[in-house]
C-alpha cells in the first residue's frame, strides 16, 4: 500500500472547521510530509483518519461527523507544541 497524507489547516477567523489543504499519495505523501517537517509543523501518524480524509477535496472543511476524530489531532498537536 502507498504511503497517503493529508493536510489539515484551521483557522477560526476564516471558517468553521478545518479545512484539507493538501493531500496525496506516493511520492506527494513524502512531499507533504517533508514540508510540514521543514516548517516544524507536528505530524500525527494515523492510518485510519488519513483514508478517511484522503476521500475528501482540497478545500473542502471536515464534515461533523469527523469532529471528535479532528479533535483528537487538535488536541495531539496542542500537547505537541506545548512541550517545545
Amino acid at each position: 500500500m502507498k504511503q497517503k497524507a493529508v493536510a489539515l489547516k484551521y483557522d477560526a477567523e476564516v471558517s468553521n472547521a478545518p479545512k484539507v489543504v493538501a493531500k496525496g499519495e506516493g511520492f506527494n505523501a513524502k512531499n507533504i510530509i517533508k514540508i510540514a517537517s521543514l516548517h516544524d509543523i507536528p505530524i500525527q501518524k494515523d492510518e485510519d483518519l488519513v483514508e478517511l480524509l484522503s476521500e475528501l477535496d482540497v478545500d473542502r472543511e471536515v464534515p461533523a461527523q469527523m469532529y471528535k476524530a479532528i479533535a483528537e489531532v487538535f488536541s495531539f498537536i496542542y500537547k505537541n507544541t506545548k512541550k517545545s
